[in-house]
């Protein structure tokens, strides 16, 4: 399983800025190794996060994301105490959820 991520969501009035740092390799399939063999795709293909269980972003990646993506946003109503969730999918299936509560 990945690493978890670090998730940050800052409210400002009633606009909120969250921050996601995700752990992943995002390999593009186009790369070799020192042998001289290509090195297998293996990239986030979805993302998606709620605010209190109701979906707000969803976002569909491919293998030109870079190696530990950042992904920033901004969400409306948001505020102090609300729960952030943020998950991903690669291409062999794997996934990961983490959460944040909004600050």
């Amino acid at each position: 399983m990945a690493d978890p991520m670090r998730i940050r969501a800052q409210a400002a009035g009633d606009k909120t800025t969250v921050r996601v740092l995700m752990s992943h390799e995002m390999e593009t399939g186009q790369r070799k190794d020192a042998e001289g063999k290509t090195i297998p795709a293996w990239f986030i293909q979805e993302v998606t996060a709620s605010l209190n269980g109701k979906p707000v972003l969803t976002a569909e990646w491919g293998p030109a994301v870079s190696k530990n993506p950042f992904l920033q946003f901004v969400v409306k109503g948001a505020k102090a105490g609300d729960k952030i969730s943020v998950s991903w999918k690669d291409n062999k299936g794997d996934t990961r959820t983490d959460e944040a509560t909004v600050s």
